[in-house]
């Protein structure tokens, strides 16, 4: 059984694993770590994650919101979102509380991470992002 290598560019980005013949480029490094929420970078002489993207961002919000929906019982937001004209209306107070508040929670994202990639902002973590969001208020 061969030995896989791991390589990466002169700038640190992952060129992936080779048991053979890698890229003329490449440089050899120690394993990356295995976690799949993160993107790393070698630099210096270790590897570092990279920091988040706005799809990061995007995709950890919408799940969020997804989150929210199932606790009531609801597939998705989009679901609970067309229950607005429901007419059992407990199912239509929840789908208006809800459009209401993830219509708060994208306008204040985006505005947030617009001022992110003005540097108006320090970049918060994902994680730190979503603590940050408006609670929902359920009737």
């Amino acid at each position: 059984m061969s030995a896989v290598f791991h390589y990466v560019d002169s700038q640190g980005s992952y060129l992936g694993a080779w048991d053979a013949n890698p890229p003329a480029n490449a440089i050899a490094v120690p394993t990356p770590p295995n976690d799949a929420r993160q993107v790393w970078d070698f630099v210096g002489q270790e590897w570092g994650a990279l920091p988040p993207i706005i799809s990061d961002y995007e995709d950890a919000i919408q799940a969020h919101v997804d989150d929210s929906a199932r606790s009531r019982q609801f597939r998705d937001g989009v679901t609970l979102a067309s229950y607005t004209a429901s007419t059992n209306p407990q199912w239509a107070s929840e789908a208006a509380a809800f459009v209401a508040w993830r219509d708060a929670v994208w306008a204040y994202s985006y505005t947030e991470l617009a001022k992110v990639q003005a540097g108006q902002r320090e970049q918060p973590t994902v994680d730190d992002f979503l603590m940050e969001l408006p609670a929902i208020i359920w009737p």
